[in-house]
């Protein structure tokens, strides 16, 4: 009941209500609910330091920034922001402002890709078929999850395919530029209330062991200086018995990968993959290949229960 009645007293106040009913429909850090708010970066960051200590609201350090969302237990919160009318003209207001901030930051993520001479649609770029390679994927998650990982989640694309099929998506990347599409292709879909991203070095997950019943690599190990690396970290935080999907280029002659797109791998064979897979405690099943320009192997495999793995993450 002491929970609940603080809860209750946290969010009882209207800028608090407004913050709430932002930041669970996108992730935000200050100075972006400081610019729909209009209120000064103290006064919102008291408002917001109550909710946070209330639980909220969670805030998810990004360098020297840090964002602000609902947590995956915010029973509380979208039950309060559930009876607050949708039609209010603060509350359109604020929405309006949060959008066009948003885009405002996809147009310029996507336009320092372009100036770096980065296509930061990688699938795209190589020609590859995208919606055969996506629907692969998607066939050999678990039916229903109660949390996915996504490592290299780009632009947030898996998130948004997986949104109605598991209670929680998570995706995470290195760079802020592709961590702001994915966040603005997020509050665009409607799906914050099941999808986050947030950043994290896939060689250093700040999660728990087991914290996730399926995880995917799409398309990030050719880019991976130690791949046998980042699959041991991938199944440190798999669920004993989850489901792992590596996605990625089988082998390939194309040099010019290597230095136009800045591939460190000319793609991965299947034994390569099972021993990296063997090591990190995981079986795997058979592969399947989608045809194209280059040919895309996917790898479905299962954490192996009472595997013991070196622990080394931060817990959440």
């Amino acid at each position: 009941m002491d929970d609940l009645l603080t809860q209750l007293r946290a969010a009882a106040e209207p800028t608090r209500l407004r913050l709430l009913a932002l930041c669970a429909r996108s992730a935000l850090c200050v100075s972006d609910l400081c610019d729909v708010l209009g209120q000064s970066q103290p006064r919102l960051s008291r408002h917001l330091k109550l909710l946070v200590e209330a639980g909220l609201l969670e805030r998810v350090p990004e360098g020297a920034n840090a964002y602000f969302q609902l947590p995956a237990d915010a029973g509380v919160a979208r039950m309060i922001l559930a009876r607050l009318p949708e039609d209010d003209p603060r509350l359109a207001a604020d929405r309006r402002a949060a959008a066009r901030i948003a885009a405002e930051r996809a147009r310029a993520a996507s336009a320092a890709f372009r100036e770096g001479g980065m296509d930061w649609d990688e699938m795209r770029a190589l020609g590859l078929p995208a919606g055969d390679i996506e629907q692969a994927l998607i066939s050999l998650l678990p039916a229903s999850a109660a949390a996915l990982l996504d490592i290299g989640t780009g632009t947030g694309r898996l998130l948004e395919l997986v949104a109605d099929r598991v209670e929680r998506a998570l995706g995470v990347d290195a760079s802020r530029d592709m961590l702001a599409l994915a966040r603005a292709r997020i509050a665009e879909r409607g799906i914050a209330h099941r999808a986050a991203v947030r950043q994290a070095d896939m060689y250093r997950l700040p999660f728990a062991d087991g914290a996730f019943d399926a995880v995917a690599l799409q398309m990030v190990l050719h880019y991976a200086e130690d791949p046998a690396a980042a699959v041991a970290e991938a199944a440190r935080v798999l669920h004993p018995e989850g489901t792992l999907i590596i996605a990625d280029l089988a082998p390939h002659g194309r040099s010019d990968l290597l230095q136009r797109h800045a591939h460190r791998w000319p793609g991965f064979d299947d034994a390569a993959i099972a021993g990296w897979l063997g090591a990190a405690g995981c079986t795997i099943a058979s592969p399947i290949e989608v045809p194209g320009p280059l040919a895309v192997r996917l790898w479905p495999a299962r954490r192996v229960a009472g595997f013991a793995q070196p622990t080394h993450a931060i817990a959440l």
